[in-house]
This record gives C-alpha cells, sequence and structure tokens, in this order.
C-alpha cells in the first residue's frame, strides 16, 4: 500500500519510506527525500508559476550602488 500510494501520486516520501527503501535497494535515504523535494519543488513551479513571476527580487547593497 505504500509504494502504491506513492505511485498513484496519493503519498509522497516520508523519512520511514525513505530509510525502507534505502536499506532494500542498498542506496542512501538522502537519495530518496531528494527525490520527493525535487518533486515537491516543480509541482509548485507549476502551479504558481505565474505568480512567481510577479515577485521583484530584492536588491543586494551591491546591486544599489
Amino acid at each position: 500500500p505504500r509504494l502504491e500510494r506513492i505511485v498513484r501520486e496519493n503519498g509522497g516520501i516520508s523519512a520511514d519510506t525513505a530509510l525502507r527503501l534505502s536499506k532494500y535497494f542498498r542506496t542512501t535515504p538522502e537519495f530518496w527525500m531528494n527525490l520527493q523535494n525535487r518533486y515537491e519543488l516543480e509541482t509548485a513551479k507549476m502551479e504558481i508559476g505565474d505568480d512567481l513571476k510577479e515577485i521583484q527580487a530584492i536588491e543586494s547593497e551591491s546591486e544599489a550602488a
């Protein structure tokens, strides 16, 4: 059930799941957590992309001078 929820995008990779997957696949938990973070960032970017374009970056002191 845990993997089925992840595959169907009904749930993400939790720390618990990352530890289990890393043990099974002989990887690191960070690998799985980074995949989850990347997915969340890309999903958010697609959802709020137009709003992000409207945000003006703050000027650094070197740019203001």
